[in-house]
């Protein structure tokens, strides 16, 4: 078996998995324990919010899970291939071909056209792209601002670009750091609406999130508290309740 193959027990599903994974930092004689011991599993087709107050560890665990940070201990494996513990050019490598990575913020180069930043990622892959960025910029919605460079953008399109950029070589797994944060309700919708119908045709997608929406469109939900994850599901659509907790 390849050194970088997963040879886990789980199913072949698991698109995305993390095993015990520590976070580390140190300034001078201070260290902080951003994760403690973090295990997840993202499905073909599933959706999951990762939910909990700031400071708890959401944005260090999606930097790991992206290969955008190292986890200081356990592992990630993508597509059945470990991700962590390799040199940043791999890293990126990997993240490439198989994640899509959805920020708040700095998801487009401001001196770009919007076409060319969807372009970019593709051109990088080095390889056909799976789909024509012209046609990812029409299925956001987005076909008539080709053109536009990001800062003649509304903050609704800017997220649908950025949407855009993140699917550009259709990933198996989509990350998504508060995808609707600041958008209107209707904008918000859209989006979410959008990151369903890439779960739907099989993308495996994990959110960071604060949205209650978010939540209810999630099938399972991730409660990091203080560095430490619990899973349960999603409240009724017809419900306000925060989620039940099971751990």
């Amino acid at each position: 078996m390849p050194v970088d193959s997963y040879d886990s027990h789980g199913s072949a599903d698991d698109v995305l998995t993390a095993r015990e994974l520590y976070r580390f930092y140190r300034a001078g004689e201070e260290e902080t324990l951003a994760l403690r011991g973090v295990s997840l599993t993202v499905r073909r087709g599933e959706t999951v919010a990762v939910v909990g107050p700031s400071g708890a560890g959401k944005s260090t665990l999606l930097a790991c899970l992206a290969g955008l940070d190292e986890p200081s201990g356990g592992e990630v494996h993508v597509s059945g291939v470990r991700i962590s513990h390799r040199p940043e050019t791999e890293r990126a490598r990997l993240r490439a071909r198989h994640i899509g990575v959805l920020l708040q913020t700095r998801n487009l180069l401001p001196h770009l056209t919007v076409l060319d930043n969807v372009r970019l990622p593709q051109r990088a892959q080095g390889r056909r792209a799976p789909v024509p960025a012209r046609t990812l910029l029409a299925q956001v919605g987005l076909d008539g601002r080709a053109r536009a460079l990001p800062r003649q953008l509304s903050g609704g399109e800017l997220a649908r670009a950025g949407l855009a950029v993140a699917l550009a070589n259709a990933p198996a797994v989509l990350l998504a750091d508060e995808p609707t944060g600041e958008l209107d309700g209707e904008t918000e919708q859209l989006v979410l609406s959008l990151l369903r119908e890439r779960a739907a045709e099989g993308c495996a997608v994990l959110l960071v999130t604060h949205s209650a929406e978010a939540v209810r469109v999630a099938d399972r939900v991730i409660t990091l508290t203080d560095g430490r994850a619990a899973t349960g599901a999603p409240p009724p659509h017809d419900r306000e309740e925060a989620p039940d907790v099971v751990g």
